[in-house]
């Protein structure tokens, strides 16, 4: 059987024109190109939010941007890459916040000045409705705003274009911490577990993994029962002692 030849296509990459094969995410088609991530690259899975893109199309005077590990290079496309956008954070003592809106608006005021352009959910790589959560913390619906942020990556696209320069992930992040620490329920199976820890149920577990060497946890990782990829919800290995069911019993 004769090998089908790779298509190589034409991108862009800082001005400089550069032939990678057909099919390469862009952060693999820069790597072809020549260009070593340092720094940006995180993940390569779509979740760390470190490779923002922008990126423009021939004939189209529309600005685009894509996380570059989970995008494919297309032909003609003119890239730049982009540092992780430096928003200001706002420090705060998470155990002295109360749970309610003004924690957020104390320590956020900027989130008042939005205009709802809707930029920031347009660049948005993970489709998060950003101005809709923006809008949701406003009227102070905590809960709304952290479950519509919940895809939120980090990446700070979304920043870049705001025209009231507000930090949006930092707002959104913020959101979510306080909803999943002071008003969502609390989860009976984690106070179980927290407890069987405080009662010593995991030291000797502990004790037997930190008394191993380097090689040993190495070959004990190697030799692990894997969860086989069409297993169902009731799966359990083998040997089921390592359980955390196990240690609540």
């Amino acid at each position: 059987m004769e090998a089908t030849e790779t298509k190589m296509i034409p991108i862009y990459i800082m001005g400089k024109r550069y032939e990678v094969p057909e099919g390469l995410t862009i952060m693999k088609a820069m790597e072809y190109a020549g260009y070593q991530y340092i720094r940006g690259c995180g993940c390569r899975g779509g979740i760390c939010g470190a490779c923002g893109t922008i990126y423009r199309k021939p004939g189209d005077y529309k600005i685009y941007s894509a996380l570059a590990c989970q995008t494919a290079a297309e032909p003609d496309m003119y890239l730049t890459q982009l540092p992780f956008f430096p928003a200001n954070h706002v420090p705060s003592n998470y155990a002295e916040l109360e749970g309610v809106p003004e924690d957020i608006y104390k320590l956020y005021p900027e989130l008042f000045r939005c205009v709802a352009c809707n930029a920031c959910s347009k660049i948005c790589p993970m489709d998060v409705p950003v101005m809709d959560v923006i809008a949701y913390i406003k009227r102070g619906d905590i809960e709304k705003a952290a479950f519509e942020a919940f895809d939120c990556i980090q990446c700070g696209l979304c920043t870049s274009r705001c025209f009231a320069e507000a930090p949006q992930f930092h707002i959104m992040q913020l959101a979510r911490r306080i909803y999943g620490g002071k008003l969502a329920p609390k989860a009976k199976h984690n106070a179980e577990a927290a407890q069987a820890v405080r009662e010593g149920k995991f030291d000797a577990m502990l004790n037997q993994l930190m008394s191993m060497s380097t090689e040993e946890i190495k070959k004990e990782y190697i030799e692990r029962e894997i969860e086989p990829e069409t297993a169902g919800d009731d799966w359990k290995p083998k040997d089921a002692k390592w359980l955390i069911e196990e240690f609540l019993r």
